[in-house]
């Protein structure tokens, strides 16, 4: 089918070209753009004709460009963020190849923590984009002093942390199951370490992130709210560097360098925390024996063969381990590995072919009161994707392209002595879809972005279905020949942006996006754990929907130096999905009856103000929003908050270069209080005190606020080798924000109750050195 499939693509693709051919003596200049310094590739760059600043293109995520013109002489500008502007003279009289070497603008001015202008997007359709520079969250102050790429994203607007200390993040009104999340390609199902308080993308292991907050192009599927892509570094392919940091916490290291000199480079990236061997030197023979961390390991190698073709391998090992002694232990983690092999057809046409492998498992041992038992669940994914780039002209860059995913889900199998075991089949499905995109410039003011996705879900037999009766009880147990198909959704997806060019400086734009979800994450209906699972969409869970339109104006001031985006959305979600009341969600038996479906909206305005340039860096965001739903069978079939539902959310990031060699920084943080369903009232039975609840969410928790601060200062820049020191304080005024509220008899007086609010973090310092050669 790919074979087939690539040589259709590629006789139409061919066959546009000649039609375009005939009408004018048209040539291209293609090529790719890296980093002179370390090889590594561009994404996003500018290449743009100084006599035609209307024409031009961008580099792909694999630092391809291709623009097409008629024969001419022209002179063609490289514009990246933190580079050297680079001018080049062509005479286009035939296809040519030009590779620009990047060199770096560093030094030149203080400005080293510059907030990056590649989100700078007057002049294109794309909606609900967030591109975060990794030097971005070097300055930023964190939880524990570790620099957190899901914590930075949480800083802008239409995002919001789940919660304190927390990786997981809503987006647009989504539940944190709607993310996307994608680290080279291969997707991340559980983002987190330590139940939440890092998340696995070591930031030194990391080139470039995008989040796209529900507009992504069409080559991107699955969730309903928003796609996370992240990208790893290659490697320095022109020499060899060793850097790594050292905290209170976590301790890293970074390895990298050139297997051939501009030919192929490799990168390996680990850290690990060391709570565990601080534990292990106390006294109590307990505590001694307790675990407590995580590890993880990222890879990465790349070589190029000739000139059209490179391949690429990559890899995510990452594990968390929590244990009391011999009884009781956690551990779980994410594998993932990609292989991707990049190829030039010709100057106009680029493909990436990629297999792509994603493993999350989690394991539970219990050896307690006679019980010896162990939990077992695991997700795992082979995904094969096929997608081919069509540079047509100035106007079209066009991607078509093929999804194929293979799903096993392992539900949480129990084994074990005095205990019964519970062993269901695993579940299996084909995830797939086919796609078209294409970004149009029909004028000079007038940018489309335009795409169609076609998705499907192929449930297979093997594993058990159940066909419920109104009540929601089940019926009958379905089963079905291992391997076969008996099942298929297939949803329509269509993608459009447009984006109208005011001014220089200004832009309005407005989207519309449809998108589908097929897998589910089954949690306790107050926190998220490890021992979530995932579920796919059956006979009786339907796949979700949602339809986004969204509104926005874009406008920059005093030559980028300041940027305003203001974006308002409206969302309307088909088939969510909520727990009936007093469900319950902890053991493994079918989880369909315990379900209810409906509807659910979201809408919401949000405020982005950025200072890009200068000594003092930094941005303002706010949100404010509503998240609804609306499902018979709870609340009295009316409308109530969603669990992610949040009214007001601002932060405020400011990044100071003090001087040459010290960076000051400072974030603030205020959100109202999330939805949370409290008791109404309590009532005793057989000397047993039992709470009263009404509404689903009808309470809120109280609101959050909290400031850090942090310090950076460079201590030795000699040649080869360079150091800093970093100093944090996450919670600076100390301010008590709650983590848990819960409600307790009165050990006065059994007929009164009290509150009880657990906090978890005041004034954290942080300490780390990091050093680099």
């Amino acid at each position: 089918m790919h074979s087939l499939f690539r040589k259709v693509l590629l006789l139409l693709l061919f066959g546009l070209v000649s039609v375009q051919a005939a009408f004018a003596q048209k040539f291209s200049i293609s090529g790719t753009i890296k980093e002179k310094k370390t090889g590594e590739v561009l994404i996003g760059a500018s290449v743009v004709v100084v006599e035609n600043k209307n024409t031009g293109c961008i580099s792909n995520e694999y630092g391809f460009y291709s623009l097409t013109m008629e024969k001419g002489k022209y002179k063609i500008l490289f514009r990246y963020m933190g580079f050297k502007d680079q001018a080049f003279e062509i005479d286009l009289n035939k296809n040519l190849t030009l590779n620009i070497d990047a060199e770096s603008s560093e030094g030149k001015e203080l400005n080293e923590v510059t907030v990056s202008a590649k989100n700078n997007n007057v002049k294109t359709a794309q909606m609900g984009l967030t591109k975060i520079d990794i030097k971005e969250i070097q300055a930023i102050p964190v939880l524990f002093g570790e620099k957190d790429v899901m914590k930075t994203i949480q800083l802008m607007p239409g995002v919001k942390a789940v919660g304190e200390g927390k990786s997981g993040f809503y987006v647009r009104g989504g539940a944190s199951d709607q993310n996307l999340i994608l680290l080279d390609e291969a997707i991340v199902y559980n983002p987190s370490h330590l139940l939440g308080f890092f998340s696995t993308f070591n930031s030194d292991a990391i080139k470039d992130l995008t989040l796209y907050k529900g507009t992504a192009p069409a080559n991107y599927g699955g969730r309903l709210s928003s796609v996370m892509d992240v990208k790893m570094k290659e490697g320095n392919n022109q020499e060899y560097h060793v850097d790594g940091g050292i905290g209170i916490i976590s301790s890293k290291l970074n390895i990298e360098g050139p297997i051939k000199k501009d030919q192929g480079s490799f990168l390996v990236s680990g850290r690990r925390t060391y709570a565990d061997l601080l534990l292990s030197l106390s006294s109590d023979t307990l505590v001694k024996k307790t675990k407590l961390y995580f590890y993880d390991l990222n890879a990465k190698l790349n070589y190029k063969f000739g000139k059209k073709d490179r391949l690429y391998l990559s890899g995510y090992f990452g594990r968390d381990d929590l244990g009391l002694g011999s009884i009781f232990g956690i551990n779980w983690g994410n594998a993932t590995g990609t292989l991707r092999w990049n190829h030039i057809f010709s100057d106009k046409i680029f493909s990436n072919t990629s297999l792509i492998l994603s493993d999350y498992t989690y394991n539970i041992s219990i050896n307690n009161s006679g019980i010896n038992a162990t939990i077992f669940s695991e997700i795992r994914d082979w995904n094969f994707k096929e997608e081919i780039e069509f540079f047509s002209n100035p106007k079209n860059t066009m991607r078509i392209g093929l999804s194929s995913i293979y799903h096993t889900i392992t539900p949480g199998q129990i084994n074990g002595t005095n205990i019964t075991a519970y062993n269901q089949p695993d579940t299996r499905c084909l995830e797939n879809a086919v796609y078209f995109a294409n970004t149009w410039k029909p004028t000079v003011r007038l940018n489309i972005d335009y795409g169609l996705r076609l998705s499907s879900l192929s449930l297979m037999g093997g594993s058990n279905y159940y066909d419920l009766n109104t009540d929601g009880s089940i019926k009958d147990t379905l089963n079905y020949a291992s391997g076969s198909i008996f099942k298929t959704y297939l949803n329509p997806e269509p993608r459009l942006s447009i984006g109208y060019v005011l001014t220089d400086e200004s832009s309005i734009k407005c989207a519309y996006t449809r998108n589908s979800q097929y897998l589910h994450l089954i949690s306790n209906s107050t926190t998220s754990n490890p021992t979530d699972k995932w579920v796919p969409s059956n006979n009786v869970i339907k796949p979700e929907v949602a339809d986004l339109v969204s509104l926005g104006y874009i406008r920059t001031f005093k030559n980028d130096m300041y940027e305003l985006n203001v974006e308002t959305y409206y969302k309307n979600m088909l088939n969510q999905i909520d727990y009936k009341d007093n469900a319950n969600v902890v053991n493994n038996d079918p989880i369909e009856p315990k379900l209810l479906f409906g509807q659910g909206r979201a809408y919401g305005l949000e405020l982005f103000l950025r200072k890009n340039k200068g000594k003092f860096t930094g941005w303002i965001s706010y949100t404010l929003s509503r998240t609804e739903t609306q499902i018979n069978g709870i609340n009295n079939n009316k409308w109530y908050a969603a669990r992610q539902d949040r009214t007001h959310d601002l932060a405020i990031v400011g990044i100071y270069q003090a001087s040459k060699k010290v960076t000051l920084s400072a974030t603030f943080v205020y959100y109202t209080g999330d939805a949370v369903t409290f008791p109404s009232g309590k009532y005793h039975v057989n000397n047993q005190v039992l709470f009263y609840y009404t509404e689903r969410n009808g309470y809120r928790m109280p609101s959050y606020n909290r400031l850090d601060f942090g310090i950076t200062k460079k201590l030795k820049d000699h040649g080869k080798f360079s150091s800093e020191l970093s100093f944090s304080v996450y919670n600076a005024y100390g301010r008590q924000n709650p983590y848990i509220i819960t409600f307790e008899d009165d050990p006065n007086n059994a007929n009164k109750t009290q509150v009880v609010q657990t906090s978890l973090f005041r004034w954290v310092p942080s300490i780390a050195y990091n050093f680099k050669f």
